[in-house]
């Protein structure tokens, strides 16, 4: 690796990804992305799973999962320069193949056809940079409140994932069972991770998870793979079947609400994580990001390539968190996770040692340095506090970052107005506003009625 800091390969780096402005190296930043692929590697098996359940061919899924990996994190790094990995989300793949494909029954062709609509209408609003609009018009009190969600919400996600906390009748969640041996792998994984942090050990969230894996490895707890190298799944059975099949929607009229809400969780999924993680890496400038344009360019193409490879939109991921924590700064990082998803496709079994229990001490730990940033919020007038603490609150108990950003934002304009400040409200936060009353009412009150 050291040899890239010489010569050619420096100049051209540096010229690309501006390393030494952001105070930061290739060594460090190949650690940081091999750390954010293997922390949401997981995808390329949830994702086929959860899709597949709607009918459509796991395999097929799989690579489609890896390939619009690559072409979303490598266009974030080279366009945007920011260290933050795309891929398939997993809030928008349950409500495909739970709601409209099983509950709606609407073949899963004609459902991927409303995603690639979808993606076609979001790639449009990007260039016409209104999705770049409405980010810089989020108040700062709010995008804080937004990346101390994720913080809480990735911290949900890595308790449950790791068995700490388990789901309960009595009380929706309720603390796991430390009899169980693989909660005691996560236990000891937070521990050793923590340990190294506390001691400022450079690489320490990686450094944990490689001790996480080998004594999972050795206690049996997770499987030996049984082969290392395997073929990559042909692309065939999904390729451009939504494309193919954009005339059955004519013929399914609630497909348009899909398409509608498709285009809005992806919208406000991606804004949102993007915020959040800029907040963290100390992207912002006077609470606004630069190079937001390109970013939001990435992930629109990255939509339209997904939907065509065969699956459900894809979204920033929080789990770049944990190589921004190693001290990912660059985009270099993005296009590090995109190698090692183009790399992954040959190494399908070897993927499978890195188990929820591996991951899940990262995100706990990630979990609270994002929620450091709640200490900018101004917590001391009412009509801020009340929608940050609604953002930061909704996310991890609906377990949806989309809620918890609406929650925020419905509630944001009527303190504000009830504070007599209704002319510090710009025109974009009120149409926020009834922008996410109609999502919660197309999502929650339309099925019903």
């Amino acid at each position: 690796m050291e040899s890239l800091n010489d010569g050619k390969n420096l100049s051209f780096l540096e010229r690309l990804f501006h390393l030494k402005e952001a105070n930061t190296s290739v060594r460090r930043e190949i650690l940081a992305g091999l750390t954010t692929f293997v922390s949401m590697a997981y995808i390329l098996f949830v994702n086929p799973q959860v899709l597949g359940d709607s009918g459509m061919d796991k395999g097929s899924l799989f690579t489609a999962t890896a390939l619009t990996a690559v072409v979303g994190s490598v266009l974030m790094g080279i366009l945007a320069n920011y260290p933050i990995a795309i891929a398939p989300g997993l809030g928008d793949n349950a409500f495909f193949s739970y709601s409209v494909v099983i509950a709606m029954g609407i073949p899963w062709q004609t459902a991927m056809a409303g995603v690639f609509i979808a993606s076609i209408i979001f790639l449009i609003v990007s260039l016409l940079k209104l999705r770049e609009l409405v980010i810089n018009s989020i108040p700062q009190d709010l995008k804080l409140a937004v990346s101390a969600g994720l913080g809480l919400f990735i911290a949900f996600v890595g308790l449950q994932g790791g068995g700490l906390i388990q789901a309960s009748k009595s009380s929706l969640v309720e603390i796991g069972s430390f009899t169980t041996p693989t909660t005691l792998l996560t236990i000891a994984g937070l521990i050793v991770t923590a340990g190294l942090m506390c001691k400022k050990v450079p690489g320490a969230i990686f450094i944990g998870m490689v001790f996480t894996t080998i004594a999972g490895l050795v206690t049996k707890l997770i499987p030996m793979p049984k082969q290392i190298v395997s073929g990559i799944p042909s692309l065939k059975p999904t390729f451009g079947v939504g494309v193919m099949h954009i005339g059955d929607i004519i013929h399914q009229p609630q497909m348009w609400a899909v398409v509608i809400i498709f285009l809005l969780v992806a919208f406000f999924d991606t804004a949102g994580t993007l915020i959040g993680l800029a907040e963290q890496a100390s992207i912002m400038k006077d609470g606004k990001m630069p190079r937001i344009g390109r970013a939001l360019m990435a992930d629109s193409i990255s939509m339209v390539s997904g939907a065509v490879f065969g699956t459900t939109p894809p979204t920033a991921y929080v789990e770049s968190s944990a190589g921004i924590a190693v001290g990912g700064r660059t985009g270099l990082t993005s296009v590090v996770v995109g190698v090692f998803f183009a790399i992954s496709m040959f190494f399908s079994p070897l993927l499978t040692v890195v188990t929820s229990n591996v991951t899940a001490p990262v995100l706990i730990i990630v979990g609270a340095l994002m929620a450091q940033s709640m200490k900018g919020i101004h917590w001391e007038k009412f009509e801020i506090a009340l929608p940050a603490f609604l953002t930061v609150l909704a996310m991890p108990l609906t377990y949806n970052i989309t809620y918890g950003i609406a929650f925020g934002f419905l509630a944001y304009p009527l303190t504000m107005i009830a504070a007599g400040r209704r002319k510090e409200v710009n025109g974009i936060m009120y149409g926020l506003f009834f922008v996410f009353a109609l999502l919660l009412y197309i999502i929650n009150v339309l099925p019903h009625s």
